[in-house]
């Protein structure tokens, strides 16, 4: 990602936070034959040490990955839209897109089929606890374990990350607040859940206002990701 030190997240527990709430991955892998992509959903680990979270793919994707053989980036992407700058109400005419995305890094271990298992068990009580009447795998324990020997497990220790929070702080508070407005109206371009992120940062005094009024002015291209 673009240098936009205004934006930098570097607190880890927002990125785990980020992880728990967008647990749809892309998975990209630079191997012998190129690049590669696949997308998974994945489940953060409960643990002080770091950044950890437990995952699975397909086969042959462990093969056409190369998995276990080297450096793997996972991107997050949490909640994201355009900004007009029809909602800032004075001279600026220049859009941008607001976004918070982070990039994590590690070389993935390969998990063995018990734990596999569990982490593909786990993954199913993680999502389906929100439902009503949960299913579990335990319906059908010999179905599952025999559907899961075609996936592979897979835990990734991040051991390093690049994260961005860009959302609008090089703007007035008026203008601030006027752009949360048009993202929870029902306009072309509206996001509740964009607007929802901003209010939470600016809730948690995570953007402080400086001397000039404006939430952050370190960077002012608002082309900028």
């Amino acid at each position: 990602m673009r240098v936009t030190p205004t934006y930098l997240l570097t607190d880890p527990d927002e990125v785990k936070r980020l992880i728990r709430e967008n647990p749809w991955v892309t998975m990209v892998s630079t191997t012998s034959a190129g690049l590669v992509a696949s997308h998974y959903p994945v489940v953060l680990e409960d643990t002080d040490d770091g950044i950890s979270i437990v995952s699975h793919v397909g086969r042959p994707d462990e093969q056409l990955h190369e998995l276990g053989q080297h450096e793997m980036l996972f991107i997050v992407q949490g909640p994201h839209g355009y900004i007009s700058p029809g909602w800032y109400a004075n001279s600026d005419f220049v859009p941008t897109w607001n976004h918070v995305t982070a990039h994590l890094y590690g070389t993935p271990e390969l998990l063995t089929d018990e734990e596999n298992f569990r982490v593909l068990d786990d993954l199913v009580d993680h999502f389906e606890q929100r439902m009503p009447q949960p299913v579990s795998l335990d319906i059908d324990e010999h179905t599952a374990r025999r559907m899961a020997r075609g996936t592979v497990g897979l835990r990734l220790r991040v051991t390093r990350f690049d994260a961005r929070l860009k959302l609008s702080q090089n703007k007035t508070p008026e203008v601030f607040d006027r752009i949360v407005e048009a993202l929870d109206g029902d306009g072309p371009y509206s996001s509740p859940a964009l607007a929802a992120e901003m209010r939470r940062v600016r809730d948690a005094a995570a953007l402080v206002p400086s001397e000039d009024d404006t939430i952050a002015v370190e960077d002012t291209d608002d082309a900028a990701s």
